[in-house]
């Protein structure tokens, strides 16, 4: 008995001493690179390829998981625009699946403990279904990607790469999701009400590091009342609207910028715009340089407000406003080239710079580069975007929220 346990310590002790030189052997072959070199390296791959990279192993997953280098790739990620695509015309009724293996579906996800089932599937019209999409604009060119996601609503906000969705399962319901990540958790009910008759905003305080939604609605007596969701709370919360008479028109989605979120108030022959400061949660009225005309819109522009308005027929006029106390407007830039009066800006890209533009008679995109001062019309590398879809800056990114209780990831 005693020489067979000093035959097993022995193989055990050999055994121990090979597993050693393996190792050694190992560190050999591939250098120790430190966590920073390694994160420097990761954080600038493409999305997908950092995506892959979380399952190469602990170590990378770690890195990639850590607040840290989120907000590192954050700061290094582009503008684009998301969008959903069109319904199909199909109006049979069939079971919430994805039309291809890779295709993840909201609801079905959202929905698959507690949907009504006909057969263990939950039905959904398929005239209903939209894909998320999204256009990067890149060397003059622009390029339609997607998600792979499918949902039946429509997006309503967007902010660091976080998106509101109708939740078309439960009416008057919000879903919040990362399309990169994937993760989603159902919001709160608010107040229920005609989506021409109201506004999402969505933003990030920075003070606290809570993102808020804030929701707009007019009421029958035409009076604006608003409610906003701390994400992680339970409920909305009720606050002061803006003055009666100040919103005629939820026409085009709020601008975050300059701790503030900014609405114009109607179509056409605007002299303000409207703000609700994101920490004091008050309303209050901007004066805007000149009166906004029918193609004019506030963007943000490098965490600025700007203000880009038609001159001219040939004149394209961008003023920006750095702070809600005591800022001035001022004129920026002045764009001479290649200018034409139905030219709609959407966005900056918050990396490169430049404007984006829309042309409203054909639905083409032009960029505006403002050190070279030169206009060119986008490329359209595949497909168009639908007149009837509804464009939202956007930005790739893996951020989360601050509460991740009841988040799934699909």
């Amino acid at each position: 008995m005693a020489r067979l346990l000093r035959l097993v310590e022995k193989r055990a002790y050999i055994k121990k001493i090979e597993e050693g030189k393996r190792k050694q052997q190992e560190t050999d072959l591939v250098p120790y690179l430190h966590d920073d070199c390694v994160s420097n390296i990761l954080v600038r791959l493409p999305l997908d390829s950092i995506q892959r990279s979380r399952f190469v192993c602990k170590a990378w997953f770690n890195i990639i998981d850590n607040a840290k280098f989120i907000a590192a790739h954050l700061r290094r990620a582009e503008s684009v625009l998301i969008f959903v695509s069109s319904p199909r015309t199909e109006t049979t009724m069939v079971p919430i699946l994805p039309e291809k293996p890779n295709v993840v579906s909201v609801e079905a996800r959202l929905n698959q403990s507690n949907s009504a089932f006909f057969l263990e599937q939950p039905l959904v019209s398929a005239a209903s279904k939209f894909s998320v999409q999204f256009i990067e604009f890149k060397d003059g060119k622009s390029l339609i990607r997607e998600y792979n996601i499918s949902c039946l609503g429509k997006i309503r906000a967007s902010c660091n790469g976080l998106i509101l969705l109708d939740n078309k399962m439960k009416k008057g319901g919000l879903i919040l999701m990362n399309p990169v990540t994937r993760k989603l958790v159902p919001l709160p009910l608010g107040t229920l009400f005609p989506q021409h008759n109201e506004s999402y905003g969505f933003a990030l305080s920075s003070v606290t590091g809570n993102y808020k939604v804030v929701h707009l609605f007019i009421d029958n007596l035409g009076y604006i009342n608003c409610e906003i969701l701390i994400i992680g709370k339970k409920s909305w919360r009720e606050v002061d609207g803006p003055s009666f008479g100040l919103i005629r028109w939820f026409g085009y989605c709020p601008v975050s910028a300059i701790g503030a979120l900014h609405w114009i108030p109607q179509i056409d022959h605007n002299d303000y715009i409207v703000s609700l400061e994101l920490e004091e949660e008050k309303f209050r009225q901007i004066t805007l340089p000149k009166s906004c005309r029918t193609y004019d819109r506030i963007v943000e522009v490098s965490g600025l407000l700007g203000f880009v308005t038609h001159d001219e027929v040939n004149q394209i006029d961008v003023w920006i406003l750095k702070g809600l106390y005591g800022d001035v407007w001022i004129k920026q830039h002045s764009i001479t080239v290649g200018c034409i009066l139905d030219m709609v800006p959407l966005f900056s890209l918050r990396i490169k710079g430049e404007m984006v533009f829309k042309r409203d008679e054909d639905g083409s995109f032009y960029v505006y580069n403002f050190q070279l001062k030169e206009m060119t019309k986008v490329e359209m590398l595949n497909g168009r975007v639908p007149f009837s879809a509804s464009c939202l800056t956007h930005v790739n990114s893996l951020v989360s929220w601050c509460s991740t209780n009841g988040a799934q990831d699909m």
